[in-house]
């Protein structure tokens, strides 16, 4: 199936497992900013995306905004449907726009309640899916802007092909739930010393290590974290090899 292998969870199910699941998988494209889940809404189906980055956003009454997760290649959106909750508090939105194979709900909780490889590899990324949860909140009160704005830049870079990544201020800071006049003022000071160049709309990456010296102690959590959920798919690919 077209860009299966560029999905870290679905590239290493073992061939009796993708097969149970292979015709219930639909390969559809997500633009940027395409909503995908609603607060207290039913999920219907859950995604795994292939070059698309999808990010959970809590909405105040205010209008205030902060980002709580983002997802990538590296696992799947609506994990809180497999483990009781048939809706999501957060809106749910294509912070990337790009490609992603969903499945129905109820189909997929039917294979992780069974048990074996796909629940491992689902608890697994759920574990790594709090650790980000957890180092975004301590962020958002220990970290300054421009360490904010490193950390969310980098997480981006992480989980994309290329250096290029199509953000305005404007749509930084509501996924940071900042000012966006402090985050023109971080991304100026990053420019200042050749670490991004942004010209509206599109933010280039030109100095990536400059982004890991200024970035808060919360990405190296995350990254470790991210690198053993890495590790583990390698080893259930090499298993099943």
């Amino acid at each position: 199936m077209k860009d299966l292998k560029n999905n870290r969870i679905l590239a290493v199910l073992p061939v009796p497992d993708y097969a149970r699941l292979r015709s219930d998988l639909e390969l559809v494209t997500l633009p940027v900013g395409e909503g995908i889940y609603e607060p207290d809404t039913c999920i219907t189906h859950l995604y795994f995306p292939v070059d698309c980055i999808i990010a959970r956003l809590y909405e105040l009454e205010n209008g205030a905004s902060a980002k709580t997760s983002l997802t990538g290649n590296e696992g799947i959106v609506g994990v809180s449907y497999l483990l009781g909750s048939e809706s999501t508090s957060a809106r749910t939105v294509a912070l990337s726009g790009g490609n992603a194979f969903r499945i129905k709900a109820s189909l997929l909780k039917k294979e992780f309640e069974s048990g074996g490889n796909l629940q491992r590899l689902l608890l697994r990324f759920i574990q790594s899916m709090l650790v980000q949860t957890e180092q975004i909140a301590v962020g958002a009160l220990h970290h300054t802007i421009e360490q904010q704005l490193c950390f969310f830049l980098l997480m981006t870079l992480d989980r994309l092909s290329e250096n290029e990544l199509l953000f305005t201020h404007e749509q930084v800071s509501i996924f940071l739930g900042v000012r966006r006049e402090s985050i023109t003022v971080a991304a100026q000071k990053l420019e200042l010393i050749g670490a991004i160049r942004y010209r509206r709309g599109h933010l280039t990456v030109t100095n990536r290590q400059e982004l890991e010296n200024r970035v808060g102690e919360s990405y190296t959590v995350v990254s470790k974290e991210y690198a053993r959920l890495q590790e583990f798919t390698g080893l259930q690919a090499a298993e099943h090899s």
